[in-house]
């Protein structure tokens, strides 16, 4: 009898333990969104990059880099990029893009602005946590759809080198910047609060990773057709992008911490900021491409 009941225990103490925990996948979190749960971004803070192959979309964060964003407004307004070229490419880092003979002179945007590595407040301020160890930040989260770190007290704020990460390069002086951006093609965290980073890829990363990588001679190299502002372009796609200070994306953390499916046999419990990508849709106007 002792036997059996021993039997009967060491079934269940296995069961318990091979038992699934009752988690979504990040899909599955994101299928159930409902409409409240996205934001519809504003056509004034999105830049749009023509490349040779197609459309790059960015949304700028006026919120922590308002200098920047103002900045490169008025250089897409003014035309400055047309015909200018991604003249830099890095293969798993950085496509850059600018003057890269240094001469031209903006009409309206500046050659060169304050640096605005972190954006400071008197008091904290709020983001979505990721309660997650983080060797470039004491705190990182999101803040109104951007993957952000902080310090200890909350009270600087500054956007991280994930993919896609829309930033302002420079020379020695960090005050240098204001024309040449680049893209990061992988996270790259060790340049956090060392550059501007004022944006993040919503759409079009193919057509910068089909980028050439070297220049060949008698040929254009990378040659960049156009940027402007989104509000400018006559029949533009609209976005929308997941809130990321909701239950639902704070379910979306979670999924990403622990993945669901029989597949995985280890789950850590853990991620890093630029492992959350944040949710966007795109949504073409009709008879547009």
């Amino acid at each position: 009898m002792k036997r059996a009941l021993l039997l009967i225990a060491l079934a269940a103490s296995s069961s318990l333990v091979l038992a699934k925990p009752d988690i979504k996948s990040p899909s599955e979190v994101v299928a159930e969104a409902k409409s409240d749960d996205w934001q519809q971004l504003n056509p004034e803070n999105i830049l749009k990059i023509e490349l040779q192959t197609g459309p790059v979309y960015i949304a700028l964060n006026p919120e922590l880099a308002p200098n920047h964003v103002a900045n490169i407004k008025a250089l897409a307004r003014e035309g400055f990029y047309t015909n200018l070229s991604m003249y830099r490419f890095v293969e798993n880092f950085v496509a850059q893009g600018g003057d890269m003979s240094d001469k031209k002179i903006p009409q309206k945007g500046k050659k060169a602005i304050a640096a605005e590595f972190y954006h400071s407040t008197d008091s904290a301020l709020k983001i979505t946590p990721l309660s997650a160890v983080d060797g470039y930040a004491p705190r990182t989260g999101f803040l109104n759809g951007f993957a952000v770190g902080q310090n200890e007290a909350g009270t600087k704020t500054w956007m991280t080198h994930c993919v896609g990460s829309f930033a302002m390069a420079r020379t020695n002086d960090i005050n240098s910047g204001g024309t040449e951006f680049y893209i990061t093609l992988t996270p790259q965290r060790y340049l956090d609060k060392n550059t501007t980073v004022f944006g993040q890829l919503l759409s079009g990363m193919e057509h910068v990773q089909h980028l050439d990588r070297k220049p060949v001679a008698g040929q254009a190299y990378n040659i960049i057709k156009g940027v402007t502002v989104l509000a400018d372009v006559k029949g533009a796609p609209s976005f929308k992008r997941l809130k990321t200070n909701t239950p639902v994306f704070e379910a979306l953390i979670a999924a990403r911490k622990n993945r669901a499916g029989d597949w995985f046999v280890d789950r850590p419990n853990h991620t890093d900021v630029c492992s959350v990508p944040v949710p966007v849709e795109m949504e073409e106007k009709p008879g547009k491409s």
